[in-house]
Formats: structure tokens, C-alpha cells, sequence
């Protein structure tokens, strides 16, 4: 049974592009029954990291204190999501130019030396091997991989840092400048392998 994790983080509701192409790939790769979804909307907000965050994660679970476990807990959750998935579908609405803030949190509470990737004398080798991301792009002007697109590059160099790098990208990008784009990522969903 395939463990799909589903990630929002459009503030837009209804009006999400981003939330319909999500829908629309979760649906493409649960269409066997063989699947289980599990759906993290961080459109509500996401604790940014903190010093106490940092001491926190950083000290062994066991030897934590009352404090220490629950500044913890969410990161550990949030962690225990992507660890248990087999794919991510990543909704990526791009605001001004770049990921949502709670986009980036959410990826800040997963960059955990020791638990997400390690340093070695080569470089940085991702421990979250084996998993698939299909990711959602949807903006009103940013085209993707253009000059003025700060989020698909960070986002797929996140997920390549944590060795996720079986990654797709359908995108509804530069909406506001007509051409139907929106159509041709729906087209290219039913093309996913699902």
C-alpha cells in the first residue's frame, strides 16, 4: 500500500489553484484504492525555529526535558509524517516570487542534522531516501525555473538535501498572462504515473 503525504499551504482556500492540483493528483494516485493519504495543511500557521527549538531537537528524546518535549513534539510529528510516506504531493503556491513562510517553516522543522541528513568528509548526504515528491506549482506570474523564481529551486534542493530526488513539478505558473495554463496542468496530471 502506497503512504501518500499531502502537503497545503495555500492561504486562498476554494480559490487555491495550488489545492485543485493537489486534489486532482492525490486522486490520480489513489485511483487503485491501494493508497493511504495523509494531509498536513499548514495554511493555519507553522512555530518558526528558535533557540529553544534547537536545544530541544537537539537533545536525545530520553533525555529531554517537560519543556524540551514539547517545543519538540510538533517538529517530531511533522518529521514522523515524512518518514512514514512513501510519496509527497506538495502544494506550492508561489507568494512574491518565493515559497509560503509556512512552506519554509515547515521545511526548517525538518532540516535536523542526525535525522533528515548528515554531514560526511564529501559533503551532505539526505537519509530520507526512497520516497517520491510530486510537487504543485501554481503562481499568477512567476513562470517556472525563470529568473524571478525563488521557490521550485529551493524547494527541489530542500527535498535533494534530505535525499528525496525523485522529484515532479506540475505547474500552473504565470496564470495572470493568459494561455491556459491551468488546463495543461491538469493535462499533465493524468499523465503522472500513478
Amino acid at each position: 500500500m502506497t503512504k501518500i503525504l499531502r502537503i497545503e499551504s495555500s492561504i486562498k482556500g476554494e480559490n487555491s489553484v495550488s489545492r485543485d492540483l493537489t486534489d486532482r493528483i492525490v486522486d490520480r494516485l489513489t485511483a487503485s484504492g491501494d493508497a493511504t493519504v495523509t494531509l498536513r495543511d499548514l495554511s493555519g500557521g507553522v512555530p518558526l525555529i528558535t533557540a529553544d527549538w534547537i536545544g530541544a531537537v537537539f537533545t536525545p528524546a530520553e533525555a529531554r526535558d517537560a519543556e524540551q518535549a514539547r517545543i519538540a513534539a510538533f517538529s517530531d510529528e511533522l518529521l514522523a509524517e515524512v518518514r512514514a510516506a512513501d510519496v509527497l504531493v506538495i502544494a506550492l503556491p508561489v507568494y512574491n516570487f518565493g515559497v509560503p513562510a509556512t512552506l519554509k517553516s515547515w521545511f526548517d522543522h525538518l532540516a535536523r542534522k542526525g535525522e533528515t541528513f548528515n554531514y560526511t568528509e564529501t559533503g551532505p548526504v539526505g537519509l530520507l531516501t526512497g520516497k517520491r515528491a510530486i510537487i504543485a506549482m501554481a503562481s499568477d506570474g512567476t513562470k517556472i525555473g525563470s529568473a524571478i523564481d525563488f521557490a521550485s529551486g529551493y524547494v527541489r534542493h530542500m527535498l535533494g538535501f534530505f535525499g528525496i530526488t525523485e522529484v515532479e513539478f506540475i505547474a500552473a505558473d504565470a496564470v495572470l498572462f493568459g494561455g491556459d495554463v491551468v488546463a495543461q496542468a491538469r493535462t499533465a496530471i493524468g499523465k503522472i504515473a500513478a
